[in-house]
């Protein structure tokens, strides 16, 4: 989202933008890196698209997905950040010859690269990182049966977004390293959840992206 954009921008030094087909690309430098920077926009397929004309164009070293997600485990708390160590579909079933959550052919988990999975857990922050398992679907989980049923089929999972799983699968596909790297904004299934995502952005986003900031510094 546009919110979620002007966070990890505002990061980025030298900068110029480069338009490839529908997508606009902001190339900058965070300390000796060059960085990619695309809003996808919300959704699996605004997110596959925009993962596949990043690879084509550019050729980077690893893909990572930062953004807010809801916490779907008690362990969890506002601000908190998960780091993907497996991602999942919550919303795919493709019929009794496949696990649910399995697209036919594919692993029915892809994991996060392991080398930025121990640079993210390794960071020294105020703000927790807790590696674990995110669940992506076309849905943005409001109420407690929602969140009960992503539970039943994935009692591990830590949080829920909308892109993870479908970068994650195009990256697959590709054979470029991944990491999904979710700022908890949310816990869905609690009273007055909404109030918090809006409480988040209100007055705890800039602090949370920092830690994006200090991540990406050390990859």
């Amino acid at each position: 989202m546009s919110v979620e954009y002007r966070q990890v921008a505002a990061m980025l030094h030298d900068t110029e933008t480069v338009q490839s087909g529908p997508q606009e690309f902001l190339v900058g430098s965070l300390g000796e890196n060059r960085v990619v920077l695309l809003q996808c926009g919300i959704g699996k397929t605004n997110a596959a698209t925009g993962t596949t004309n990043l690879i084509m164009t550019f050729r980077p070293d690893y893909v990572i997905s930062t953004g807010a997600a809801g916490g779907i485990d008690a362990c969890l708390r506002v601000m908190d950040i998960v780091v993907g160590s497996e991602v999942c579909y919550h919303d795919v079933n493709c019929g009794d010859n496949c696990d649910p959550g399995q697209v036919q052919g594919l692993p029915r988990l892809f994991s996060g690269d392991q080398r930025l999975v121990g640079i993210a857990t390794a960071l020294q922050t105020d703000v927790r990182v807790v590696p674990g398992l995110i669940c992506t679907g076309d849905q943005f989980i409001t109420n407690r049966a929602e969140l009960d049923d992503i539970k039943r089929k994935y009692p591990h999972g830590l949080a829920v977004d909308m892109e993870s799983a479908a970068i994650a699968q195009v990256c697959h596909l590709w054979g470029v390293p991944f990491l999904s790297f979710r700022i908890v904004s949310d816990t869905p299934g609690v009273k007055d959840h909404f109030d918090q995502y809006l409480n988040f952005w209100d007055t705890m986003a800039e602090k949370s992206f920092r830690v994006t900031s200090e991540f990406l510094s050390k990859i």
